[in-house]
């Protein structure tokens, strides 16, 4: 997930109106590199070889660099901007790939948004959009970046069927933590028939596709670290304690634990849909 690494919403409980900012943490994030940072490589292989004419590259929701990197990595010699809303993932990838350029930018926000340059050669997204709100309008603003001929390329998770989610969704809404907890949607991802739509209307050409990464980890606790450098961490924040969090941890715990079976040698499969386009403006 190199993505927006903020989500606010407002959890009204009690007659009081509380608004809520995720602070996130990229040592948490990275803890899982090689397995976060697979798909940003598959989608940067369907991106057009480097044969110099791509010079001017953006990595929207750059999170700690891993992904931007995969970008230096296919491009050598672009100039690559990689952006994102959190300062602590900032100041992460910058001590981390001192050769490539980044700074804040909350593409949730228009403004911030139509602020950026309209020129590149590539606009590259990985694990960010579900973060943001109003995928009709971020779309085409997506493609609005580019110049004529450029491509757009994005990753989105679309795991909500998987158990862990559906596991979270069910404590979140149990009579237990439905007035502790927020109820609005956090993930903004559309169906692939509307993606095909948005882009059907504003690109030249596209294609989607998905990928099932089928992750061995460790142990059961492996899945609870995992979510907590992503899906657990917004629910974890609104908690009021330790305690509190602790008690949601062992309840998310116990369930995952019967959900996902062991292999002969106790590791655990963990399945993880992703979805992906390229799109030409």
């Amino acid at each position: 997930m190199s993505g927006m690494r903020m989500v606010a919403w407002t959890h009204r409980g009690g007659g009081i109106s509380v608004s809520r900012m995720v602070v996130w943490d990229s040592q948490q994030y990275l803890r899982f590199r090689k397995e976060r940072t697979q798909p940003s490589r598959d989608l940067a292989m369907q991106l057009p070889p480097d044969d110099g004419s791509a010079t001017h590259l953006i990595d929207i929701g750059c999170g700690p660099g891993n992904s931007t990197a995969v970008l230096r990595e296919r491009y050598p010699n672009a100039e690559i901007l990689g952006v994102d809303s959190s300062p602590e993932m900032v100041s992460a990838a910058r001590e981390a790939h001192p050769d490539i350029d980044f700074a804040l930018c909350d593409v949730s926000k228009p403004d911030e948004l139509a602020a950026l340059e309209q020129d590149f050669d590539v606009v590259f997204s990985n694990a960010c959009i579900q973060w943001v709100p109003d995928h009709a309008h971020l779309i085409s603003s997506l493609l609005g970046l580019l110049k004529l001929g450029g491509t757009l390329a994005v990753q989105t998770p679309m795991n909500y069927e998987e158990p862990i989610h559906r596991i979270i969704a069910r404590i979140v809404h149990s009579p237990a933590y439905a007035d502790k907890l927020p109820q609005a949607r956090e993930f903004f991802n559309l169906t692939p028939p509307e993606y095909w739509e948005l882009l059907h209307a504003h690109a030249a050409h596209f294609r989607m596709w998905t990928t099932t990464y089928m992750h061995t980890l460790p142990s059961h606790e492996a899945i609870m670290d995992w979510y907590r450098g992503t899906g657990l961490r917004p629910y974890l924040q609104a908690l009021p304690d330790d305690a509190a969090r602790a008690a949601f941890e062992d309840e998310v715990f116990n369930r995952v634990r019967e959900a996902y079976p062991t292999q002969s040698d106790g590791s655990i499969i963990f399945p993880f849909p992703r979805f992906f386009f390229t799109a030409v403006r």
